[in-house]
């Protein structure tokens, strides 16, 4: 019972991820409807067996005032997915300043990476182009969708068609 549901707005976008607990309290309470089950999993009670959810849709639409990721240093890891954005490496990692704040470059989501820190020496106070170094992926600002899908690491294939659009993830 330690999986996680994708609650989805009445209106079908995807708005946070529960525990299965919550998830069923919501149905079995009907403030939710289940739209997804787990594959082959069920919640057991003395007299009664109930379908795992895996999604579920809120039965009225909550206003959510617009989301966005904080500005973190685990969240630019999380974004990176803990690998230095030069090397690939995934030890001693640190954060860089792709445009060095002393030439200008701001502390915000498309300036800021994940390094290690041989790399992030090597680089100085340069911009990748003029050090020699390519950077693997350019920085953005991810979306809080994007946040949803990586809560637990991966999309289950219940989630897919809630968080894919034309083959790719949703990313705002």
């Amino acid at each position: 019972m330690n999986d996680r549901v994708l609650v989805l707005n009445q209106d079908y976008s995807p708005t946070a991820v529960c525990s299965v607990q919550r998830a069923f309290i919501l149905v079995f309470m009907n403030k939710a409807e289940l739209i997804k089950k787990a594959n082959d999993k069920c919640i057991r009670t003395v007299t009664h067996s109930f379908p795992m959810p895996a999604v579920v849709k809120l039965n009225r639409y909550i206003h959510i005032p617009y989301k966005s990721v904080v500005l973190s240093r685990n969240n630019i890891f999380k974004r990176d997915n803990f690998r230095c954005q030069y090397c690939g490496a995934t030890d001693d990692l640190t954060l860089d300043h792709v445009v060095p704040r002393s030439k200008g470059g701001g502390t915000n989501w498309k300036n800021l990476i994940t390094a290690c820190k041989s790399c992030n020496a090597k680089k100085g106070d340069n911009t990748p182009e003029s050090a020699g170094m390519l950077l693997e992926n350019k920085p953005y600002k991810p979306s809080y969708i994007m946040f949803l899908r990586d809560f637990s690491g991966f999309i289950k294939d219940e989630w897919r068609p809630f968080l894919v659009q034309n083959g790719k993830v949703k990313v705002g």
